[in-house]
């Protein structure tokens, strides 16, 4: 037996009640919306992704510090460039500032372990935008298609009372109509979640090489910048 109106789902979409296709023009903006954020960001993070990958692997193949930094400022783009710029200029300016050497090879450690860790947060915060949008509608949109099914058989219960007849003929059109909202809720809900979740992923693996660059930045400042390193200071007390 065909449950379904002849007609089709278009149909039965039509013969809705108001409150049930305002549950269903909201469910497709949202699905609409989530798809917009998955495409974009697909796009971005697998950039990103293949950005720190690479720059760090050049920065560690790069003979001294500066040869990586060149390596990495390839790609203005990347985030390790970013990065690194921010980092260098923040050096720069204890460089250039007016105290004394010793004191400056106290603060610089630090210093450098404060910007290394904004600037790889702020990285963070720029691929991660929009990114819980898509963890609300993969946990909203099932309840908003859901009500918009009770909404519907509510309706259908109604219809079935002034018509005075519990027929599965007369009963199953109405339900069928209403149960539209809860598939579309689903629809919405499966891609949201699976994107979220892949994200994550992909998030924590561009995070890591980050934190990374940032480590081994911060070895070679150490190693091989003359007034920070060890050696400058034995030189220093000479």
């Amino acid at each position: 037996m065909d449950l379904l109106p002849e007609s089709g789902i278009f149909s039965m979409l039509m013969q809705a009640t108001l409150m049930v296709k305002l549950v269903l023009l909201f469910l497709v903006s949202m699905s609409i919306w989530c798809w917009s954020i998955i495409i974009f960001k697909i796009l971005l993070i697998n950039k990103a992704k293949r950005q720190v990958v690479d720059g760090y692997e050049a920065f560690l193949q790069a003979e001294d510090l500066s040869a990586g930094l060149h390596a990495v400022s390839r790609d203005p783009q990347s985030p390790l460039a970013i990065i690194g710029s921010m980092a260098v200029r923040e050096f720069r300016k204890l460089e250039t500032a007016e105290i004394d050497r010793e004191r400056k090879r106290f603060l610089v450690k630090d210093t450098l372990r404060r910007i290394l860790r904004q600037a790889v947060s702020a990285e963070m915060k720029r691929l991660s935008s929009s990114i819980s949008i898509l963890a609300t509608s993969a946990s909203s949109a099932p309840f908003i298609g859901l009500f918009g099914t009770v909404w519907g058989i509510m309706h259908s219960f109604h219809s079935i009372g002034q018509a005075q007849s519990a027929a599965l003929a007369t009963v199953a059109p109405g339900i069928s109509e209403a149960l539209i909202a809860t598939a579309i809720g689903l629809g919405v809900a499966i891609p949201a979640s699976i994107a979220y979740n892949f994200f994550l992923g992909m998030l924590a693996v561009v995070e890591t090489e980050m934190v990374n660059f940032a480590g081994a930045f911060l070895n070679r400042v150490e190693r091989e910048v003359s007034w920070v390193s060890a050696r400058g200071q034995r030189r220093d007390n000479d």
